[in-house]
């Protein structure tokens, strides 16, 4: 039996946008894989833009953890990063707003820690009847046995589990988008 595109969840330019979750300081480095997701989460964070995602960016407590890294902070420019207190984003009055104000209702996600901030994130955002996307190649905790455990509790909660490059050919659908050339400039 084939099931058609459109029968099955998956990504829509008019429908998504990307949410950075805390790439910050030293922090970030302490990750597993920590080089490659950081690389990864610059690739989503282009790609998105290239395709005019709306992109909501989230710090937890800047003031003491840090700034997020340059070269991520970098992909984010002319966007402002909201700080939170609250593990996941939704805690935060701010960040949720933005979330709803953007009208979308797939949030791609990305960011650290898999099992801390991205996992209550996620759990908020299904349970409020959000479409949550990971993208596990830009998603991290210190330990990989954490990642690991964040990602089983997430997928089994109704995440649908992606990576970067499955995100960003999903979102153009086919090699006649407009945007395809510059996209796939980044996956090079």
């Amino acid at each position: 039996m084939v099931i058609a595109v459109s029968q099955v969840n998956r990504l829509d330019c008019n429908d998504a946008l990307l949410v950075v979750v805390d790439v910050q300081g030293k922090l970030a480095r302490m990750m597993a894989d920590s080089e490659s997701v950081i690389r990864q989460v610059q690739i989503l964070i282009q790609g998105c833009r290239i395709l005019e995602l709306p992109i909501v960016w989230a710090e937890q407590l800047p003031d003491k953890l840090g700034a997020t890294l340059p070269q991520v902070a970098e992909c984010l420019s002319g966007l402002q990063p909201i700080a939170k207190s609250s593990f996941g984003c939704c805690g935060d009055a701010d960040i949720y707003s933005a979330i709803r104000a953007s009208g979308r209702k797939q949030v791609i996600l990305c960011g650290i820690e898999a099992h801390v901030c991205v996992w209550q994130t996620a759990a908020v955002l299904l349970n409020d009847g959000y479409q949550v996307y990971l993208a596990a190649d830009a998603v991290s905790s210190r330990a990989a046995l954490n990642r690991e455990i964040a990602f089983r509790r997430m997928v089994a909660s109704g995440v649908h589990l992606t990576c970067v490059e499955m995100s960003l050919f999903e979102l153009m659908l086919d090699a006649k988008h407009p945007k395809f050339r510059d996209v796939t400039r980044l996956l090079k």
